[in-house]
């Protein structure tokens, strides 16, 4: 019997180490911007087309790469940050396996330009699935430029399973945004179709957070700042009246390393406590600095994932430190008592100097041991006005029974309307619940829940029919969105006309309703 083991070609082993590390467009992207910044560039321009589908590009200002560099770069395990096991647990760039490259290069068609700062002339490279065509010098200004074209163009399979435009633009999006975040010292553009999304200029990180997601996230904002042995934390925080109903604007940074860490998050979410309403989620921008032996980054092909030395208490100094955010920029409910009406002031408005005391009249041949006359005479002058006890001929008084007008007492549902029908009785509560007797007992509607309910059902027919009715509008309304909302609300756009309402794109970011 032959051996039945054997070695993998080089293209199919790189088209299947692809599937690992590049998932769909947004993936490519992320790592091309992360060997941008690890080659020291200030300035990064992304260019895409057809969702990255038909075209990914990027140009940087960073150190280039000589004529040898510019062929290595493309071959499985080939790398300049790593050069012994020891590396791995002192990372401080983005890259560090060798892999991405050479991934791209095996499932899409790559052409390279390159030059470095020292030398006048660059390099130009083509590879197709893997394969090198060409490779010859070129004039290019310093840093690389790289245009990735049709993505996934040898594995139909995996291009047949990308996602419409909109969704896959929206990834894009999301992982621009995160390395724009971790880098707010460096300039980044994205343009898609001919259309610029962002224009990021250097600054500091909260002017990144407002060029990112918008001008009115600048009082939103909340510093939060750090500094222990374990670790340095720096941010900002959401206030909880911004919280969101659904996520996207959490983002954890460790050493500038975007990641998704569950436990870490339930630290954010834990500070906030009752702070924030049922299945909100508040905003944060958090970055942990912490010695690289201390983490291990090498645990998913995505890197977005880490393993701490000591998570318990990374745990502990995360919420103690929002929580004293949220306390010293007065966000969360607290009792100034300073502020509070004097309890002396609650008592009269007059001031002490103009109470007159009250005047005590008394009777000086006054003897309670006499049982004259002039005893009455003297408790009679007394201020005290006793009431007199009843003579024993008047007993008959003492059980009259003294009938006091009734006051008849207010209904708890006084001002509560009720409205019968010939079967049931209805009444609402507080202008917002609706109580209604049933067979088995009591019956409470939300109303504001039931309306909603009764316009959901009433959209879903319209969404069927495609006839929703419309009435325009006497003054049109603009509705300006972050980026990723309003690629999501462009690939909504057909079915919000078909509820009846009038929405159409109008500039950047923007929407109008008529």
């Amino acid at each position: 019997m032959t051996d039945i083991i054997h070695l993998l070609p080089d293209a199919v082993a790189n088209q299947i180490a692809a599937g690992e590390v590049v998932q769909r467009p947004a993936s490519a992207v992320k790592e091309l911007l992360e060997n941008s910044i690890d080659a020291g560039a200030d300035k990064i321009q992304l260019v895409i087309k057809d969702a990255g589908k038909a075209l990914i590009q990027i140009v940087d200002n960073g150190c280039g790469m000589s004529v040898t560099d510019a062929r290595m770069c493309f071959e499985r395990h080939a790398t300049s940050k790593v050069k012994k096991a020891e590396d791995l647990f002192a990372i401080r760039t983005m890259g560090f396996r060798g892999e991405a490259m050479a991934s791209i290069a095996a499932i899409s068609q790559v052409e390279m330009k390159t030059r470095r700062h020292e030398d006048e002339i660059g390099t130009c490279i083509s590879i197709e699935g893997a394969v090198v065509t060409s490779q010859e010098p070129v004039a290019t200004t310093a840093g690389t430029q790289i245009a990735i074209k049709n993505l996934f163009f040898n594995t139909p399979a995996r291009r047949n399973f990308l996602k419409s435009n909109p969704v896959e633009m929206r990834h894009i999006i999301d992982e621009f945004t995160r390395v724009a975040l971790a880098h707010p010292d460096v300039f980044f553009s994205l343009h898609h179709d001919g259309t610029e999304i962002f224009n990021l200029p250097k600054g500091n990180l909260k002017q990144r957070i407002i060029h990112l997601f918008g001008n009115n996230y600048n009082e939103r904002l909340v510093p939060v700042e750090e500094e222990t042995t374990i670790i340095n934390l720096k941010g900002y925080i959401g206030k909880p009246a911004f919280a969101k109903k659904t996520r996207g604007e959490q983002f954890f940074f460790v050493n500038n390393r975007f990641i998704k860490d569950p436990y870490l998050n339930h630290a954010v979410s834990s500070a906030f406590e009752d702070l924030l309403p049922d299945d909100s989620y508040p905003l944060y921008v958090l970055f942990i600095e912490i010695d690289p032996s201390k983490i291990d980054v090498n645990v998913h092909p995505t890197k977005t994932e880490i393993k701490y030395l000591d998570e318990k208490s990374i745990y502990a100094i995360m919420k103690s430190a929002v929580k004293r955010s949220i306390g010293r920029y007065n966000i969360s409910p607290t009792l100034d008592f300073d502020q509070e009406t004097g309890f002396s002031n609650m008592i009269t408005q007059k001031a002490v100097e103009d109470i007159v005391p009250p005047s005590i009249n008394f009777n000086p041949d006054f003897n309670p041991f006499t049982s004259d006359s002039s005893s009455t005479s003297g408790y009679a002058s007394s201020p005290r006005n006793y009431e007199a006890k009843p003579s024993a001929k008047n007993w008959g008084s003492l059980y009259e029974v003294v009938e006091q007008p009734v006051v008849e007492q207010a209904s708890f549902y006084a001002d509560e309307p009720i409205f019968e029908t010939k079967q049931k009785q209805y009444m609402q509560l507080h202008n917002r619940y609706i109580v209604s007797q049933i067979k088995s007992g009591l019956m409470v509607i939300d109303q504001q829940m039931a309306h909603e309910r009764i316009l959901y059902e009433r959209f879903l027919v319209h969404l069927d029919d495609r006839k929703g009715a419309s009435q325009q509008s006497l003054f049109p309304q603009t509705i300006t969105l972050n980026a990723n909302d309003f690629e999501l609300a462009k690939s909504l756009l057909d079915d919000i006309k078909s509820l009846g309402f009038d929405v159409r794109e109008f500039g950047k970011n923007t929407l109008v309703v008529e």
